[in-house]
């Protein structure tokens, strides 16, 4: 949670259905994080709220007449300073394509206040993580329920076609909509090194590497991965600088 002498938190609220606009509101504003609330009837007013005026988080029904919550998510990310995106609907199936476009939070109607305020909590920590460049977390599908995996917490990444599995260190594996080519662009930087056409791991997770002979391979915990010929030299390299193996 902020101090109290973090700045409050302005908002953006569009639905074109008055009562479940006026309920969100009023929920807000029992939040003492939240500063300035703007309200917005469609997507087309929304937009153009925005275009005037920054917000920290905008939350967005998904089904608007003309320009439709999906819609205004994708206008919003072209803007200088965008805001976190929430998405508050009755409709659970958007739920994949709302994180898909890098939504923060999806909340169901009727909003409850408690999860109204998970979502407010969440869009602070990404912010502040961000602000600190220290991680990135991922949204990521288990079951019915979206939860966060934090950069931090992948020991490796499994290219699956156009999808990713995320490998962290209790053993669980999370499947996301990003190719494995995006995270090692986004992720080299953070330590992350392409081994192999399907593998990217996190150096400093690697325990041991075998990069002679025929079978170049690096193990991390007890798994045993591949590494490929030609990723050799840039995998001994990272080695020797000490970011892994120990």
């Amino acid at each position: 949670m902020p101090t109290n002498s973090a700045p409050p938190v302005d908002v953006l609220v569009a639905d074109d259905e008055n009562p479940a606009l006026d309920e969100l509101v009023h929920l807000l504003r029992t939040d003492p994080r939240i500063g300035q609330i703007l309200t917005a009837s469609s997507g087309a007013e929304a937009l153009r709220l925005m275009s005037e005026r920054a917000v920290r988080i905008a939350f967005l029904d998904i089904h608007m007449p003309g320009l439709s919550g999906t819609d205004l998510a994708r206008a919003l990310m072209t803007l200088a300073a965008p805001p976190a995106v929430v998405f508050v609907t009755a409709d659970d199936a958007k739920a994949v394509e709302a994180f898909e476009l890098r939504a923060a939070d999806y909340l169901l109607k009727p909003v409850r206040a408690a999860r109204l305020r998970q979502a407010v909590d969440r869009v602070v920590e990404l912010g502040d993580t961000a602000a600190s460049g220290d991680d990135e977390m991922l949204p990521v599908t288990v079951g019915s329920a979206v939860r966060f995996v934090r950069r931090s917490d992948v020991t490796w990444v499994q290219a699956q076609g156009d999808y990713s599995r995320l490998h962290t260190g209790d053993g669980a594996g999370h499947l996301v909509r990003i190719p494995i080519s995006e995270l090692e662009t986004r992720w080299t930087d953070a330590g992350f090194l392409r081994i192999h056409r399907s593998s990217l791991v996190r150096i400093s997770a690697v325990t041991e590497a075998r990069l002679s002979g025929t079978e170049a391979a690096v193990s991390i915990g007890g798994l045993s991965l591949p590494v490929s010929r030609r990723m050799v030299p840039a995998v001994r390299e990272a080695l020797v600088r000490g970011e892994g193996a120990g």
